[in-house]
């Protein structure tokens, strides 16, 4: 029989339709799992037991009526905890946040999934304030990947990734400011999409500003399509937010790829690749040739940015360190104490050359859309590496800038970029493929995953996790 938990969203939502599944069934189903499993992996801040059974059983009331509040109503949901959701404290991953508070608001994206009738069941872990792409917090200690839980999940969303993976929930929120929706996405094999900049609503600003976005973690493209759907309705409090379209995103999801002009990139042009997950990413690239596209290999043709990026990203934590008193500084995850150190050292001058050195890099990419519709490239370079260290070779590299060179480009150019589950390693690690789409072709991205993902179904990793 099939575990409930481990159903997609659509295919819940059309049971609860037949009335032949409910949503407090579902919603046992998830508890138990979360309860089996969650010790193993710590993709959890906080599950609400009593919230999640008086929601599910007030959409199976409308269910039974015939009249759901929205399209995910009875649906089960996480949010990230970088998230604002009203009743639950929002910490960030740190104890530098103080846990009494009102928690009276809910931030756009919580704010539409429960409209729409989710069933919100809890946060999910991310390192202090998403500071860096695995997951490990000083408030929440060490989050785990579900296919072996001595490597890490990838971060910052690693807690949303893990959740999905295991059937802890059908839709989560992650944050995506340099990776942090793709990079864990990539290490434990479920789909992750970070949008064009401002088709999810954000609130409060990021202090990672114009690079920080708001994303779906699910198991299929469809949930996901489903999901920005939701999430990506009007909320006044971002001016950023581009304008509504109403656009379903399920709508063409099937239409495949065939007759699109896709470039392969294997390394960026200046990105080390390992061999192994060199040739998972060419395989991927090859069923979409199989599937009708036209695949050349391209480069876009740039020089890394990382100092651009580094610029950006150590300036935005420096301004939520001059938020912090001495006293809280103390109590920060040390690697993020340097980081804002490093980033008060910032001028204003460097600033606006990275700006307009960033702008340079999206205008190149634009152009390079004006020749092909997709860009296709490794999510990451590498698998799941141990948990509990922020890179994977301590002796050589610093920080998680230095391995995630297939990611933040990306954040920079503001462009759409999704990450689907292409294979496993000889070790029985995901890989994955990245597919980085024109500026507000969000519908292109999820199509050419969906036909991907139809081709090549995605795996699932073994329940219990394997230690």
């Amino acid at each position: 029989m099939t575990d409930l938990a481990l159903m997609p969203a659509a295919e819940l939502l059309r049971c609860y339709r037949r009335h032949t599944v409910s949503p407090r069934e579902v919603a046992d189903a998830v508890l138990r799992r979360i309860a089996a499993f969650d010790g193993a992996v710590n993709a959890f801040t906080l599950v609400d037991e009593a919230a999640v059974t008086r929601a599910a059983a007030e959409s199976e009331s409308r269910w039974m009526k015939a009249a759901p509040a929205g399209l995910v109503d009875g649906v089960p949901a996480t949010i990230k905890d970088l998230v604002l959701t009203a009743g639950w404290p929002t910490l960030r991953g740190s104890l530098t946040v103080a846990r009494d508070q009102p928690w009276a608001e809910d931030a756009p994206a919580t704010a539409k999934l429960r409209a729409h009738g989710a069933v919100l069941l809890g946060k999910t872990t991310t390192p202090e304030f998403g500071w860096k792409a695995v997951t490990d917090s000083p408030l929440t200690g060490i989050t785990r990947n579900p296919w072996n839980t001595r490597m890490t999940p990838g971060g910052s969303s690693g807690g949303a990734a893990v959740a999905a993976a295991l059937g802890m929930g059908a839709l989560h929120i992650g944050t995506d400011g340099g990776g942090s929706v793709r990079i864990p996405g990539a290490f434990t094999g479920v789909f992750g999409l970070k949008p064009s900049f401002g088709r999810v609503a954000a609130y409060p600003v990021s202090p990672m500003g114009t690079l920080s976005h708001v994303g779906p973690l699910t198991r299929t493209v469809e949930d996901a399509a489903l999901m920005l759907t939701v999430i990506a309705e009007p909320d006044a409090r971002d001016w950023y937010q581009l304008p509504y379209d109403r656009r379903d995103y399920r709508v063409g999801l099937e239409d495949g790829v065939r007759g699109l002009k896709i470039a392969f990139s294997p390394d960026l042009g200046h990105v080390p690749v390992d061999a192994e997950i060199a040739a998972l990413v060419a395989d991927a690239a090859a069923v979409l040739a199989d599937l009708g596209a036209t695949v050349e290999r391209a480069d876009p043709g740039f020089a890394s940015p990382a100092a651009i990026f580094r610029t950006l990203w150590y300036a935005g934590a420096a301004q939520v360190g001059r938020s912090l008193s001495r006293e809280q500084r103390a109590l920060l995850d040390p690697g993020l104490a340097q980081v804002m150190a490093e980033g008060d050292t910032i001028t204003a001058a460097d600033y606006l050359q990275a700006t307009t050195e960033r702008a340079a890099l999206g205008i190149r990419m634009k152009q390079f859309h004006q020749r092909y519709d997709l860009l296709v490239l490794p999510s990451m370079p590498i698998a799941a590496f141990p948990a509990g260290q922020e890179v994977p070779d301590p002796y050589n590299q610093t920080r998680w800038m230095e391995y995630a060179g297939f990611t933040y480009p990306f954040n920079l150019t503001q462009q759409p970029a999704a990450t689907v589950p292409c294979g496993l390693t000889a070790a029985g690690l995901p890989a994955g493929l990245q597919i980085v789409g024109p500026m507000h072709r969000d519908d292109l991205v999820l199509r050419a995953a969906r036909a991907f993902e139809t081709a090549r179904p995605f795996a699932l990793p073994p329940s219990p996790p394997p230690a």
